[in-house]
């Protein structure tokens, strides 16, 4: 007793495994993430140190250097690349596409351990390892700007107001902060009243550690009660500062005010964001690896909504990037496409039963491979995308032949007068294992795709995995419950014909006819078949040589990113005056612009001040 005879003679089990089938699909469907494309970038790992006070020159020598050989070192590297500036190092590693990305930031983080030895002792910290993936980019960005605050207020607002709101927002990993600058107490000092008092700049530093310290207190005991003491230390005002004491000589005490004063100001002052010259802070959503990038766009609008309703007076919001318009109408568009594939299968199979219940079956048939299909997608951590979902819309038609294939050839026993239910078992049993066979060949063309090596393999590997599981879950399917549905579903006896087959029966015998009669006259010359099989083998070289070749096609999103680097050792002032001047000519040569986002110094990778980013 085959799958078809069982499912027939326990129609129950039948219906409960297909039911099953949907449940486990409609549960890996609410895990799945959706993106715009597979994950496909390769692991990154960067390590960045800073040594502030250092030139580029120490930076590349000390740092850069020791840390490149003890890296280079490990197994899978693609490219390694470093930069070196005034105060800062980075190096950014690129393994292959089939190193694993924990296994990479673990075997960096091991070669930096060992390398820590050879680096200067007056680090300001220990290098960072940090890793990156595909998901590690912004899918959404705020800005947030006043007409009477400065961007020391503005920053504070959206660091701690704005930043922790939206992290608090379900799949979102992280929030960036462009053009922030963090309140710092400033310590300006004279060199002439410092070299008068015969003071050097090492005596301030080790009286502001000293004065600028909270330290356990201990407690105070008494018969009755216990009191903690808690001695503040911490110095928090520009008159706290300005009232150090540097020097204590005799009756002589030497305050910072008297070589110079403390201001509070920006962290860093050398970083600037604005739109079409207005200054601004934004706010970037950096999405958690396989979340769905709809859902937190759905709630980071709610969320925006709710902060403008509590902003305080003189704030504005806006939203300036949104990356998931183009993976919602491109989810959209593909289930779209979908629909328009489920109907017109529907319509050509009533074209040629000219019956609208057999021709209605496959919306039985057809869900349950799909759904289906979302379990296998969960199972090997995909996730809903363009790629995926473009195959199962080339799912569509071919998980629907084996359920036409079963359902033709029961349909026609019964036109001979068997019973639905011995119609049923006969007729699948006779093509069973051509079901089978057709349904492993289809899986057979795609699932290989799954050994592709390189970018290409990684961007169709999803797509070939899901399309050869929906091809044998629908063989699955057409075995068990399209037979059951035929067998209890389709009446008895002689169909009654429809007007619309009595109208176009003529039609088909004529094509019926045709057919026999060009395939009798094709037999008769079996020669031809080797020119045919030649001539279209050599147009399809000559196309292939002819039709231009890319990866994807252009995608027009209507956005333009121009990064700007200025020559070596130009100032912060001049490359905000470039810059300036960029806004202004984007602003004359495209009016029907929407946003104009401009970053001096933005630090994206650096701490250069001779770069810009324009968008």
């Amino acid at each position: 007793m085959n799958l078809s005879t069982l499912s027939i003679k326990r129609p129950v089990l039948a219906i409960v495994m297909n039911v099953t089938l949907v449940l486990f699909g409609i549960i890996g469907y609410t895990y799945l993430g959706i993106r715009e494309f597979p994950s496909i970038d390769p692991a990154q790992v960067s390590v960045r140190t800073t040594y502030s006070g250092a030139n580029a020159d120490i930076i590349e020598s000390q740092i850069t250097e020791p840390l490149e050989k003890a890296i280079n070192s490990i197994d899978g590297i693609r490219n390694l690349s470093s930069s070196s500036v005034q105060g800062s190092s980075s190096i950014n590693i690129e393994f292959n596409l089939d190193k694993d990305l924990e296994e990479a930031a673990n075997d960096v983080r091991d070669k930096v351990s060992q390398a820590i030895r050879s680096l200067p002792d007056d680090l300001d910290s220990s290098p960072v390892v940090s890793k990156s993936d595909a998901d590690a980019q912004r899918i959404l960005s705020m800005t947030v700007q006043s007409d009477n605050k400065n961007i020391l207020e503005l920053s504070d607002y959206a660091e701690n107001v704005i930043a922790q709101r939206i992290e608090t927002i379900p799949g979102v990993s992280s929030v960036q902060i462009w053009g922030q600058r963090r309140y710092a107490m400033r310590l300006w000092i004279d060199p002439l009243k410092l070299s008068s008092y015969g003071l050097t700049v090492s005596d301030v530093q080790d009286a502001l550690l000293a004065q600028n310290v909270e330290l356990p207190s201990g407690k105070l005991t008494g018969n009755n009660t216990e009191l903690t003491v808690k001695t503040i230390g911490n110095l928090s005002t520009e008159e706290q500062f300005n009232n150090i004491i540097i020097m204590a000589d005799n009756d002589k005490l030497v305050r910072l005010s008297d070589i110079g004063q403390a201001s509070l100001e920006g962290e860093n002052m050398e970083t600037k964001m604005s739109d079409s010259g207005q200054p601004m802070v934004a706010t970037a959503v950096i999405p958690q690896p396989g979340t769905n990038y709809l859902e937190i766009a759905d709630a980071f609008y709610e969320e925006y909504e709710n902060l403008k309703k509590d902003l305080p007076e003189g704030f504005k919001l806006n939203i300036v990037i949104d990356d998931t318009v183009f993976v919602r109408r491109a989810v959209t568009e593909v289930a779209e496409t979908l629909l328009i594939s489920v109907i017109l299968v529907i319509l050509v199979i009533f074209v040629f039963f000219r019956n609208w219940s057999m021709a209605m079956r496959p919306l039985i048939d057809i869900p349950v491979s799909l759904i289906a299909t979302f379990f296998v997608m969960w199972l090997f951590g995909y996730s809903i995308n363009v790629l995926t979902l473009l195959a199962i819309v080339l799912a569509t038609g071919l998980v629907v032949d084996d359920g036409i294939v079963v359902t033709e050839n029961i349909y026609k026993k019964v036109e001979e007068g068997m019973s639905p239910i011995e119609a049923a078992i006969k007729g699948s049993n006779e093509i069973f294992f051509a079901v089978i066979s057709i349904s492993i060949t289809l899986a057979a063309v795609f699932l290989p795709v799954i050994f592709l090596e390189g970018f290409v393999g990684r961007l169709f590997r999803e797509f070939g995995v899901v399309l050869g599981a929906a091809v044998l879950i629908s063989a699955f399917v057409s075995l068990s419950l399209t037979p059951m549905l035929n067998a209890y579903l389709i009446k008895p006896g002689k169909q009654k014909q429809t007007k619309f087959y009595h109208v176009t029966e003529k039609y088909f015998l004529q094509m019926n006819k045709s057919y026999a009669e060009s395939l009798r006259v094709f037999m008769k010359r079996k020669w031809l078949s080797f020119p045919i099989l030649a001539g279209c083998i050599a147009l399809i070289a000559v196309f292939y040589i002819l039709l231009p070749k890319e990866t994807a096609p252009y995608d027009d999103r209507s956005f333009i990113r121009l990064s700007v680097n200025a020559p070596e050792g130009s100032s912060y002032e001049y490359m905000d005056r470039l810059m300036t001047d960029i806004t202004e000519l984007i602003n004359d040569s495209v009016p029907e612009k929407k946003v104009s986002l401009v970053l001096t110094s933005p630090g994206f990778g650096s701490s250069s001040v001779n770069s810009g980013r324009a968008n």
